[in-house]
């Protein structure tokens, strides 16, 4: 790699590093594949570094991160099963599946059983913008860019979802001062 792109990556690439992990997490709900998926990204961002303008370096890869995530996910396609008798009540093998995602963890861990389980029921739509906008401090414009929509989008989802949330919890889980 010559000194020009090795600049660039470390000026526009590297200090966003955090936050492609933090969407990628969000995405995918498994810490490994949140990894796998930003390397894949990082390994695309190199690649395409020469016709990167310098300009919202942000925005540029987060929208890298959600194509990929996009195409992995395309090429990860399960097989249906075509006779569910055949799986009768088989159980996961050594226990998979049973512990929770990376960010499911968090959640439980930073907010109230109540609170995560009003976030679960939200539509995926909504629930995407909130973890997004409110969990991972994104701007309105880079969760719009990670979710291929529209700015104004976002605002009216996000808008939506909290409302949503203050229905499902309730004026006694919103006052200020009271334990949740």
């Amino acid at each position: 790699m010559d000194d020009a792109r090795a600049r660039a990556f470390r000026e526009h690439v590297e200090p966003e590093i955090e936050v492609m992990l933090r969407v990628a997490l969000s995405l995918t709900r498994e810490r490994a594949d949140a990894e796998d998926l930003v390397q894949e990204s990082l390994i695309r961002a190199l690649r395409a570094l020469d016709s990167f303008d310098g300009r919202h370096p942000r925005a540029w890869l987060l929208t890298i991160v959600r194509r990929t995530h996009l195409n992995m996910n395309r090429r990860r396609r399960p097989d249906p099963v075509g006779d569910w008798d055949v799986l009768g009540d088989q159980r996961p093998a050594f226990g998979a599946g049973t512990a929770p995602s990376a960010e499911q963890a968090h959640l439980d861990a930073t907010l109230s059983s109540r609170l995560t389980d009003a976030l679960e029921d939200l539509d995926p739509k909504f629930r995407s913008v909130v973890v997004l906008v409110d969990v991972h401090d994104l701007s309105y414009a880079e969760a719009a860019a990670v979710l291929d929509v529209p700015v104004g989008t976002v605002m009216s989802r996000l808008s939506r979802a909290r409302n949503r949330l203050r229905a499902a919890l309730g004026p006694e889980f919103l006052t200020p001062g009271r334990p949740a």
